[in-house]
């Protein structure tokens, strides 16, 4: 009963958290409501997206299980925002949701370190400041140094279709009861927050002939630095997915029903997410459109049963089956689940270090949707770095806290804890000021040192990052130390390729940076590329494009990393700073913090407010 590390929720965070733990060595303890239900995808059959795709690939990078568990039971993959430029793309797949679960299951089972229980945690044993353990509904008490909460949407959840509220924490699902008590008896900042999810369909029911097919890559790409991508592209087989659309009948329906609907009745008090919308809000605030797009995707590989993906709702259900019935192609559908919406509590995310470990109770740490995030993939990078900075504090070793120029996670964690989040926090590309730099496929470069640093990624898989990194740059030096010069041979060359003529000398790197030049072209410019694995072969076509760009966001997070370092002289007058809100001027006078480096780590002191602070400085500097 006594552990190094427990670990509260069996959900995506909750899974990496134990993971990471037990693989680094730790006595590890996971506890779910439901033994089966661990790794449950509750809402979309989906991993990955836009942004989130970057997570997962970070997540693989350090060692975490989501990529390879995607790879598996992945039943399709596609490359978002193909067409824009390598920053802003995404990979997702769909899941059979099933066997994701199971296979997830079985790694906690078989894991060395670590041990699996089915029971409720209803209240947390801290003493002194110091969280020593749990209580469960059983009234088992687990003993641990290191305690990690990842309890979802469970904590005191509210399932909300119409008219009809249940407490629970999944539909069907008990809730977890009484831990809020723990935590505000703690000193915590417990808030609500609402999401939801869109009802699930009898793939039988469904007329996918009247829809629009939406096939998966034909070549796909594996999420998982560690899945040989050759083989994957060979053999995984993949499901097509269908668009539809909402109409006027669908559109009028749910309008003529806004007064049964629990968000607009107020039955719903928790704020939902800004930008996963449900179709009620999305017609009650765009009224003026004509069509809402709708993906029917299936849920396994059998596609018994398809996620109405765009309807999320928590209609009555009487106004659900008349709303599918209304969409092309759906006149016929059969419900088989009914979409709901969930209320559950949350802790307020500036309460935590950037470790995840929480400010008021020591060694008890926070992770997913419990610190006010949505998204498999948002929890699940949380997961993995509680996991990890947990055992690395057992072990008496630094924290591993990765910074917003090095990964996404870093963007993350840094805005939960210094921005906090009154609604449902989800990652996008804009919200990382050095996306160019963290492009997905460079995960492993970025990250894999970390995980091999750990033992979360062993040596043949560190060797593979160490060839991948050596190829890239030795490819790169050979177009900088390459000059092409006008004469007719080279002039023949360019027109044989159908790109524009020179008239002055240029090196590789400048004449590959061309917009038209594509990676045929530059496997005709170099021969030898043609002996690398294509993945390589892009990758240096990547890099040479955007290599000016990439040289200036080095040289801004340099100059930021300087000036971190810079004294706020002691007495300064912040509020004769123009350009700083009221908010951050009372904040900045309220800690006094002595470096720009301490004002950083100050909840809402945003990069924008840093510069401004840093000129101020430096202009009270030269007045002297």
């Amino acid at each position: 009963m006594t552990y190094d590390v427990i670990v509260v929720g069996g959900g995506h965070a909750g899974i990496e958290a134990a993971l990471a733990s037990a693989r680094m060595g730790q006595n590890t303890l996971l506890i779910s409501i439901l033994a089966e239900q661990v790794g449950a995808t509750s809402c979309n059959p989906a991993v990955g997206g836009l942004a989130k795709g970057h997570l997962v690939r970070e997540l693989d990078a350090l060692g975490g299980e989501m990529g390879l568990l995607t790879d598996e039971a992945g039943i399709q993959f596609r490359i978002l925002n193909i067409t824009k430029g390598p920053a802003v793309r995404g990979s997702r797949a769909q899941i059979d949701m099933d066997r994701y679960r199971v296979i997830a299951r079985n790694k906690i089972l078989t894991t060395p370190n670590m041990s699996l229980i089915q029971e409720t945690v209803n209240a947390l044993i801290i003493e002194e400041g110091v969280v020593v353990g749990v209580r469960t509904h059983l009234l088992n008490e687990y003993r641990a140094k290191k305690v990690i909460l990842t309890t979802g949407t469970f904590l005191n959840g509210v399932v909300h279709i119409g008219e009809i509220t249940q407490e629970a924490g999944r539909f069907g699902e008990f809730p977890a009861k009484g831990l809020t008590d723990s935590l505000r008896e703690a000193g915590l900042n417990v808030g609500r927050l609402k999401t939801g999810t869109c009802p699930r369909v009898d793939s039988s029911s469904i007329d996918f002939s009247v829809m629009e097919i939406q096939d998966g890559d034909e070549l796909p790409n594996p999420f998982s630095f560690r899945t040989d991508r050759a083989e994957f592209a060979r053999t995984k087989k993949q499901l097509p997915c269908y668009i539809a659309y909402t109409n006027e009948e669908t559109h009028s329906l749910i309008e003529g029903n806004f007064h049964r609907a629990p968000l607009f009745t107020g039955q719903i008090e928790g704020v939902g997410p800004r930008y996963c919308p449900s179709i009620e809000d999305k017609i009650n605030r765009f009224r003026d459109k004509e069509r809402h797009h709708l993906f029917i995707e299936p849920q396994t590989a059998e596609n018994t049963e398809c996620y109405i993906n765009g309807m999320s709702t928590s209609l009555p259900p009487d106004v659900q089956r008349a709303m599918i019935h209304s969409v092309h192609g759906m006149e016929n559908a059969k419900i088989v689940r009914y979409g709901y919406a969930i209320e559950y509590d949350y802790v307020d995310p500036t309460e935590l270090k950037h470790t995840l470990e929480t400010k008021k109770v020591k060694n008890l740490y926070c992770a997913g949707q419990l610190n006010g995030t949505t998204g498999y993939e948002e929890a699940a990078a949380q997961g993995m770095m509680a996991g990890i900075n947990a055992a690395l504090s057992l072990q008496g070793k630094e924290p591993l806290i990765l910074r917003r120029d090095e990964a996404y996670i870093g963007v993350l964690i840094d805005d939960l804890v210094t921005k906090g989040t009154k609604e449902p926090y989800r990652m996008f590309t804009s919200r990382a000021e050095y996306r160019l730099l963290l492009r997905e496929e460079t995960a492993d470069l970025r990250l894999g040192k970390y995980g091999h640093a750990l033992g979360l990624i062993d040596d043949a898989q560190m060797e593979r990052i160490e060839t991948k990194r050596s190829q890239i740059t030795e490819g790169l030096k050979l177009l900088e130390e390459t000059v092409y010069t006008p004469n007719k041979e080279f002039l023949a060359f360019l027109a044989s390729i159908d790109e524009e003529h020179i008239t002055d000398k240029l090196t590789g790197i400048q004449l590959v940076s061309r917009k038209s030049f594509e990676l045929d072209k530059l496997v005709k410019l170099i021969p030898s590329f043609a002996e690398l694995d294509p993945y390589i072969q892009e990758q240096i076509l990547i890099e040479a494009k955007y290599a000016r760009y990439v040289e200036k966001q080095s040289d801004d997070i340099e100059r930021m990393n300087k000036m971190l370092h810079i004294a706020i002289p002691e007495g300064f007058d912040f509020r004769s700073v123009s350009g700083l809100s009221n908010e951050i001027v009372d904040k900045l006078y309220k800690f006094n913090p002595p470096t720009l480096q301490a004002a950083s780590q100050i909840s809402g002191i945003t990069p924008a407010a840093l510069d401004i602070l840093h000129i101020y400085i430096k202009m009270a500097g030269k007045g002297k």
